[in-house]
């Protein structure tokens, strides 16, 4: 295990994973519904901006490593399926998209580790595509989490209709990823 600042960021965010599956399960006694909400979304807003935190440390600090660089998008897919298991158990994302964003996670990474035994490591490197589709997909589980209106604005509709684009650019990123490693 590889101990500077980026990966200590990172661990920690690891760490709150557990953190955010117990909020959901506290009993209402400890935290009323809307409550769990608030905490969920603080957890994953935390974990988000400790992933921006890490990577811009790690160029900042010139503190980049192989296993910072492995380490880095296993804790954020870690964090993104427990919030998608979570939203599909609390009925707020159809289970059709968490296979659709959770399968292309395992789909796309695969296809780096295939690249990588194949001597091509860098050929499926992230497209603007793919960052477009992060983006939206965290905003939609942050409105997802928390759930609850603001004023006439409606949170769950903005989430869901997020969550939705997220998974259609999900399809078009995986197929832009697909096309690139069959050139190689």
């Amino acid at each position: 295990m590889s101990y500077n600042i980026p990966n200590i960021i990172t661990y920690f965010r690891i760490a709150l994973i557990p953190c955010l599956v117990i909020v959901f399960y506290l009993p209402e006694s400890y935290l009323d519904s809307q409550q769990k909400n608030i905490w969920a979304t603080s957890i994953f807003i935390l974990a988000a901006l400790s992933d921006w935190l890490d990577g811009y440390l790690a160029r900042k600090l010139n503190q980049s490593s192989k296993f910072g660089a492995f380490i880095d998008p296993v804790a954020d897919k870690l964090i993104v399926i427990a919030a998608l298991l979570l939203l599909v158990e609390l009925g707020r994302v159809h289970s059709m998209i968490a296979l659709i964003i959770i399968g292309r996670e395992f789909a796309i990474s695969a296809l780096r580790e295939w690249m990588a035994t194949i001597g091509k490591p860098g050929g499926v490197a992230v497209a603007y595509i793919g960052k477009l589709k992060t983006g939206f997909q965290m905003a939609a589980i942050i409105c997802l989490l928390y759930f609850e209106s603001i004023g006439f604005i409606q949170i769950a509709t903005i989430g869901n209709i997020l969550i939705n684009l997220a998974a259609i650019l999900t399809i078009i990123s995986m197929v832009v990823y697909l096309k690139a490693a069959i050139k190689i």
